[in-house]
C-alpha cells in the first residue's frame, strides 16, 4: 500500500493523473441490463480541468463515481498514476479516494451537527493528521474560500454560497491530486454560481490539481481546458 501511494505522489507536473480506457458500466435493472457505459475513454493531466458534457441520464455522474473509486466498472481500465485502481481492493480504493481524490457535489453535503471548521477537520483526522495541524489547515482553507468567518456556523446557519464555498474547501482537506466536481453550482443563482466557480478555478490553478466536472453551462464548460461528452453512452473527446 505505501509503495503505491508514494508512486502515486511522484506525478510530474504535465503527466497523466488518470487514465480511463473502454469503460464500461450496466446495472440491473427489474432483471434486463441496462447498459449506461459503452466504452471509451480520456486522459486527465496534470493540471489539466476537463469539463464533463452531455444529456441528462446519459452517464455522467455514473463515469464520475467510477473514477472517483465510489463504483466500479463493469469492464474498462481506470488508472491513477499508472497503477490500475479498477483492480485493487476496496480498503486501497478507500485510502486512494482519500489521499488522491477530492470531491464536491451539486448539493454541498455537509454535516449539519458540525461547524463549517469541523467539517473541513474530520476528513484530515480520518487520515491521521494530528488535530492541531488539520484546525490550522482547515482555517487556511476557510479564509482561501472566503468563508472564514463563518468558521464556527452550521451549515444551517449560513447561505447556499457559504455552503458550497465551504465544501469545496472540504474537497481540498486532504491535499489531492485530483479534484471531481458533479455539477458543482447547479443549485445557486447565476451571481453565487460564477462566485463559487471562479473559486473552484483558481484554487485549482494555484494548486497545480486537475479537476474533472460535469456540468450542463456551456459557459462554464468554455473555461476548462478540454471537453468531453458521453454519446449513446461512449465517452467522446469534443474540444
Amino acid at each position: 500500500m505505501t509503495t503505491i501511494l508514494n508512486s502515486l505522489s511522484k506525478i510530474p507536473t504535465g503527466d497523466t493523473v488518470m487514465s480511463v480506457r473502454d469503460i464500461k458500466k450496466t446495472f440491473i435493472e427489474g432483471g434486463q441490463p441496462l447498459h449506461i457505459l459503452r466504452g471509451g475513454g480520456f486522459d486527465l493531466h496534470r493540471g489539466e480541468i476537463i469539463a464533463m458534457v452531455g444529456q441528462s441520464g446519459c452517464g455522467k455522474s455514473t463515469l464520475l463515481q467510477c473514477v472517483g473509486l465510489l463504483d466500479k466498472p463493469t469492464s474498462g481500465s481506470i488508472l491513477i498514476g499508472g497503477s490500475a485502481v479498477h483492480k485493487m481492493d476496496e480498503d486501497m480504493r478507500t485510502k486512494i479516494r482519500r489521499t488522491k481524490i477530492g470531491f464536491v457535489y451539486q448539493r454541498h453535503n455537509l454535516l449539519s451537527d458540525f461547524t463549517a471548521l469541523e467539517n473541513i477537520v474530520l476528513p484530515m483526522l480520518s487520515n491521521g493528521t494530528p488535530e492541531d495541524t488539520a484546525i490550522s489547515r482547515a482555517t487556511r482553507l476557510l479564509r482561501s474560500a472566503n468563508v472564514a468567518h463563518r468558521a464556527h456556523h452550521l451549515p444551517g446557519q449560513m447561505s447556499g454560497g457559504e455552503q458550497q464555498r465551504t465544501a469545496v474547501a472540504r474537497a481540498l482537506a486532504n491535499t489531492p491530486d485530483i479534484l471531481l466536481a458533479d455539477e458543482p453550482t447547479g443549485n445557486l443563482d447565476p451571481h453565487h454560481a460564477n462566485e463559487v466557480f471562479e473559486l473552484l478555478l483558481g484554487l485549482v490553478r494555484k494548486n497545480k490539481m486537475s479537476m474533472l466536472f460535469v456540468t450542463h453551462d456551456m459557459g462554464l464548460a468554455s473555461r476548462a481546458d478540454r471537453r468531453i461528452t458521453i454519446n449513446n453512452g461512449i465517452i467522446e473527446s469534443i474540444q
